[in-house]
């Protein structure tokens, strides 16, 4: 008995650690986009996400002012101010004016850079540059210097996403395509696996022999048949082909085998004896499906909702098939995919856009995740 229960504590020790692995795998990389969409776009490219509460250290480069703003002192011409005109709080640890030595003085040192010019940049990003002969020309001495910020978190980076870069639009069009496309399947699906687990006629059983064959259909063969199919109904009727209807029904019709499979296993596994009952009492198959079955496969409707949604709202390919690419339709994931081909270099932009695209599923499955596991099992043990 001692030995039984030794390994029974391991097992649940080793099951423990890799739920623990695994939720390490899935929130750290989220727990990264997070806080990239809300640093400072100069700070994302000076240092990783992990250390955004600390200084941010980087080179940059910059001008002094041209000679057009010198003065004279002491018999001296001098170029004065701050390198930071922008206010920001930063300080400087070292500057140079080679490319190939942009730290070589120490902030606070004077630099001798020739011909009795010198230069002095100071941590606080003030300078005095002085010269025995006056200053020419229209743009001013090249300087180079290495700064720390403090971390800067802004909220910037979703104004710019939403308003401005036209992900508040195709948000709302994703919302438009993936709430239909989800509802709809669950409402066809969950009369056709009643009829299927416990309505009895005939060629039910080749009808479950094809939804089971349709489960390993890859969605990329079917696809262009389907879109033939579309377009010649719609031209005979004469419908638009690039409209929200068209791609609710492609969802609906790629997602139906797996619905259908999933909630007749479930629904063959409801006691019998309860059936038998309400048919006593004179219930019709409807008033059973509603009022009994529908009830009781809550946790199974519940665990298709989330794998429906999930796939709808990361689809790309359906998508750009059925609906296009136009401003009023495009959706977020295509939207996405634009924004990497054109801002590619402005992290801010992605990671903010990404925290956009996965906030909603994961709003969707913590909602409804107390029902995944037990759907899931409950139709896997009891189906029929």
């Amino acid at each position: 008995m001692a030995v039984a229960t030794g390994k029974s504590f391991v097992s649940r020790f080793g099951v423990h650690i890799a739920v623990l692995v695994f939720v390490a795998i899935w929130t750290i990389p989220t727990l990264g986009i997070l806080v990239s969409s809300l640093r400072d776009k100069d700070q994302i490219v000076a240092s990783g996400w992990w250390n955004s509460f600390a200084s941010s250290s980087q080179t940059e480069a910059g001008r002094l002012p041209p000679a057009t703003a010198q003065t004279q002192k002491d018999g001296k011409y001098v170029l004065e101010g701050n390198i930071f005109g922008d206010g920001a709080k930063r300080n400087i640890s070292a500057f140079g004016v080679k490319a190939a030595a942009p730290t070589q003085y120490p902030a606070g040192s004077s630099a001798d850079l020739g011909d009795g010019i010198t230069l002095q940049v100071n941590a606080d990003g003030s300078f005095v540059m002085t010269s025995p002969k006056a200053f020419e020309g229209d743009r001013g001495q090249r300087l180079y210097y290495a700064s720390s910020a403090p971390p800067k978190f802004t909220t910037d980076n979703y104004q710019t996403v939403l308003f401005s870069e036209g992900i508040g639009r195709s948000f709302m069009n994703s919302l438009t395509v993936t709430i239909p496309a989800t509802v709809i399947p669950i409402l066809i699906a969950a009369f056709a696996a009643y009829a299927l687990a416990w309505m009895r006629f005939p060629g039910r059983a080749l009808l479950i022999a094809v939804i089971i064959g349709l489960l390993v259909v890859p969605l990329q063969m079917s696809l262009i048949p389907l879109l033939k199919l579309y377009n010649g109904v719609g031209t005979f009727f004469g419908v638009p082909s690039k409209t929200y209807l068209g791609i609710w029904l492609a969802h609906t019709g790629f997602g139906l085998p797996f619905a259908i499979y999933l909630l007749r296993s479930y629904i063959a596994g409801l006691p019998r004896e309860i059936m038998e009952s309400a048919r006593i009492d004179g219930a019709s198959d409807f008033e059973i499906f509603v009022k009994i079955v529908l009830p009781l496969s809550f946790p199974v409707l519940a665990s298709f909702a989330i794998f429906q949604f999930l796939w709808v709202w990361n689809d790309l390919l359906v998508a750009m098939v059925f609906l296009g690419t136009a401003p009023d339709q495009i959706v977020l994931t295509a939207k996405l995919n634009a924004l990497l081909g054109s801002r590619g270099g402005n992290w801010e932009i992605l990671t903010t856009s990404a925290f956009i695209t996965i906030i909603v599923p994961l709003i969707v499955f913590f909602s409804l995740q107390r029902y995944f596991v037990r759907g899931l099992l409950a139709g896997s043990v009891k189906g029929g």
